[in-house]
């Protein structure tokens, strides 16, 4: 890409992850809510998602958005997610089809189909020889206010994909963590992403040719519940981690 990358929510784990992987893969525009303790690498810009003049000023001249920034708490009230997450999230897009942006890559959540996981599915659903997959075809159904707002993200991406020609990437992100899986926590084995593969899967929403699409964002673990077949499939996702491969917080079958 010839043009920038805007990072929006350059600060937190997932932009931490994107730009400690492929961060000299791209010339980045890094957009924090707070002003960054360390000085970065790259241009940025600090303000919020829900101003009109600074989404202005950061999505002009970029080619891509990786849009990361809203309010990250499961348990957010809905003044903060219908403001931070929904609101901040159209402005975006709209800022996108303004400055012609050609692809929109959205952090969307694993709490947008948290609902799934009913007490009939659980525990088992967590454990490998378990078949249940979800695969971005079903209906959203979120488990909480957050799960509503990434859900509405979605299909906000929707509707300016097939208004405006935007390419969009849902990415439903499952549980990030750097240096191991979740420890005694079989649901946060199942879903996790570790950094490298989230910085790969990213670079992938870069460089794959797609129309609209919702994929899962996991490595590949053997638990799992999650299907990565479209990610792979469509974007290129090579995944190289699995929380199988970790005792605790010791690697057991590195690759």
């Amino acid at each position: 890409m010839d043009d920038p990358v805007l990072l929006t929510g350059a600060g937190g784990n997932v932009g931490e992850a994107i730009l400690g992987g492929i961060g000299d893969e791209y010339d980045w525009r890094l957009m924090f809510h707070s002003p960054p303790a360390d000085e970065p690498d790259h241009e940025y810009l600090v303000g919020d998602v829900t101003d009109d003049e600074t989404v202005q000023a950061a999505v002009d001249g970029v080619s891509a958005i990786i849009h990361l920034a809203g309010d990250p708490r499961p348990s957010a009230p809905w003044k903060s997610v219908l403001s931070n997450n929904i609101d901040g999230t159209q402005k975006m897009y709209e800022a996108a089809v303004e400055h012609d942006v050609e692809r929109f890559v959205y952090a969307s959540s694993n709490h947008a189909v948290g609902a799934y996981e009913t007490d009939e599915r659980t525990p088992e659903m967590y454990r490998p020889n378990d078949e249940f997959r979800l695969d971005g075809t079903e209906l959203p159904r979120p488990g909480n206010l957050y799960g509503v707002s990434k859900a509405t993200g979605e299909v906000l991406g929707r509707y300016y994909h097939d208004e405006h020609g935007i390419k969009v990437c849902n990415v439903r992100i499952g549980n990030l963590t750097e240096g191991h899986p979740p420890i005694d926590y079989e649901r946060g084995q199942a879903m996790w992403l570790s950094y490298r593969d989230c910085a790969h899967l990213h670079e992938c929403t870069l460089e794959a040719d797609y129309d609209f699409e919702i994929v899962y964002g996991i490595s590949d673990n053997e638990r799992k519940y999650y299907s990565l077949e479209r990610a792979k499939d469509v974007l290129g996702y090579e995944p190289m981690d699995n929380s199988a491969e970790w005792d605790g917080d010791e690697r057991v079958d590195a690759n």
